[in-house]
């Protein structure tokens, strides 16, 4: 297995409470920063990492942080984006569970950097165990003077809050987050301005994902340089993978960048292949969002190279033949899974999340998921994933926000690679509705591509 930089200490007992978590060196990184390096260090050694959002986005988070304006006597501030409700994504949670002191620390460190005096923790409403143990964490790191008024004697103030959402998929978009956290209706912002411009309040904010700050600890402990020496390519770092699906060992996951897909799924040390015996048909390599890709895509390219867990790897050939990183929601399907239900069970949650504001998506994630339930339940006709692949095209760059784009790829993604087994449902009804297509030839060899003349 890969070096640990967020779950080294995970095990330890106590590692939840301040005490147990200091003195694992815990807390380290807030002193190095504030005691001897300058906020813009701080900016530049994040950058030197090539550190990349872990939220989805995959954006330099260094460069994200450099954008942030900075006009005399305005407020700024960090917001953390805990609303972390992408289905198959739970690795925000398991931190948030069993170390929250490591988000704490990345909060103080990250709200130096960007000259913030107030911060906050939005976490999905539904999390309100990970909630308590937030504030908990946030009292015990105030009573030891790194929080609130001249920390550690260094001039520097930060008052931090936990604020709980409402419940939304939408409020994992940052500007609709933002409003959620003004007391409005979660409803995406038209762009620009940018946060970085004008975000909470109306004043310049950051919003970052919880794994993405929880990265700076070991960023700044170790310095930006030696981060950036593990990975591979423009991947740097470790990642948390959230594994779920059929599989015998599903948690979370932390991966050094560049590990090969196959591994990853078979290994004793990660997944451990598939569960039951079973052969493995999809996979959905970065949450509901992202392309789902059969079996002999996911393990190698069309060129016939092992696909690596990193960004660039994973995207190898576009959405014709490659998928996403995403947020690491990695989901495994076995031979008994069925795409087209899991497919319409995708667009049955967009249809639900939509917030409604933009018409392509409010309309279109509906007609989406009704043309799938007819054709999951024996009602499809031939023409359906025409209409379904139409009505995607109409959705996917026509909204204010991503979640269209999230809505329409895992049904196109699904169709382009799995068109024979919608097709089997229409022209098998009965036995559709109460078995499977089966792995087909989704695990079969790829062809060797064509030489280049």
């Amino acid at each position: 297995m890969g070096r640990k930089l967020l779950l080294e200490h995970i095990n330890v007992p106590g590692i939840n409470t301040f005490d147990v978590y200091r003195s694992k060196g815990g807390y380290a990184a807030v002193e190095k920063a504030l005691k001897t390096l300058s906020p813009e260090d701080v900016v530049e050694e994040v950058k030197k990492s090539g550190l990349r959002g872990r939220g989805g986005a995959g954006f330099p988070t260094g460069m994200k942080w450099s954008f942030l304006a900075k006009p005399e006597g305005v407020a700024r501030y960090l917001v953390c984006n805990a609303d972390e409700s992408e289905p198959g994504t739970f690795k925000d949670r398991y931190l948030m569970t069993y170390i929250p002191h490591l988000l704490i620390e990345g909060m103080i460190v990250a709200s130096y950097a960007l000259g913030a005096k107030t911060s906050y923790i939005y976490v999905r409403g539904e999390m309100m165990p990970q909630i308590r143990i937030l504030e908990k964490a946030i009292a015990e790191a105030k009573n030891a003077g790194f929080l609130g008024k001249n920390i550690l004697g260094t001039g520097y103030d930060l008052e931090l809050y936990v604020q709980p959402g409402g419940g939304a998929y939408i409020c994992g978009e940052e500007t609709a987050l933002l409003e959620s956290l003004e007391g409005k209706r979660g409803n995406p912002r038209i762009k620009p301005p940018f946060p970085a411009i004008a975000g909470l309040y109306g004043c310049p904010t950051v919003v970052n994902n919880v794994e993405s700050i929880a990265a700076v600890v070991p960023i700044i402990n170790d310095g930006g340089d030696e981060y950036a020496k593990i990975g591979i390519g423009r991947s740097t770092g470790t990642k948390l993978i959230s594994a779920s699906g059929n599989l015998k060992k599903p948690g979370v996951y932390e991966i050094e960048l560049g590990v090969p897909v196959e591994e990853f799924l078979y290994s004793d040390d990660y997944c451990g292949g598939i569960a039951n015996g079973k052969r493995l048909k999809a996979v959905v390599a970065g949450g509901s969002s992202v392309p789902i890709l059969p079996a002999n895509l996911i393990l190698k390219t069309l060129n016939n190279e092992a696909r690596l867990m990193s960004y660039e790897s994973l995207s190898d050939g576009g959405f014709v033949s490659g998928t996403m990183m995403g947020s690491g929601g990695f989901i495994a399907y076995d031979e008994d899974a069925c795409i087209v239900r899991n497919t319409w069970n995708f667009a049955r949650f967009y249809h639900h999340e939509s917030c409604g504001q933009c018409s392509p998506c409010r309309e279109g994630t509906g007609w989406m998921e009704k043309v799938l339930h007819r054709l999951e339940y024996g009602h499809g006709k031939m023409s359906d994933m025409d209409l379904l692949v139409d009505v995607s095209k109409k959705i996917e760059g026509n909204t204010i926000c991503p979640l269209g784009d999230a809505a329409a790829w895992p049904v196109a993604s699904a169709i382009r690679h799995f068109r024979d087994e919608f097709e089997w449902h229409v022209s098998n009804p009965s036995a559709a509705v109460a078995g499977n297509y089966g792995l087909a030839h989704y695990a079969d060899p790829l062809p060797k591509p064509e030489p280049v003349s």
